[in-house]
């Protein structure tokens, strides 16, 4: 049996593609907002993965420290304070 890497590395490329549409699907569907948020942060670096494999390294890098970090930690801390907020903390 003789699997070239280039077809491996297709074979990884839909996979990444399978797990942006999991995710995708999961931050539309799902109720809990904690749970929304770690989807659309797993979006959005499977996402960054794509862009340095089209070899767009920048935007790669842009995608992961703004997309998947930086939203990510202000989307927590906004559920966090709504979640205070509604508490009546």
């Amino acid at each position: 049996m003789n699997v070239d890497i280039l077809t491996l590395m297709n074979l990884v490329d839909l996979l990444i593609c399978l797990v942006v549409l999991v995710s995708a699907i999961g931050v539309a569907v799902h109720r809990n907002l904690l749970a929304a948020v770690v989807f659309a942060g797993v979006a959005s670096l499977a996402v960054s993965y794509l862009f340095l494999r089209l070899a767009a390294p920048d935007v790669a890098m842009t995608e992961a420290a703004i997309g998947a970090g930086l939203s990510t930690v202000i989307f927590l801390i906004a559920v966090r304070k709504t979640r205070e907020t509604e508490d009546g903390s």
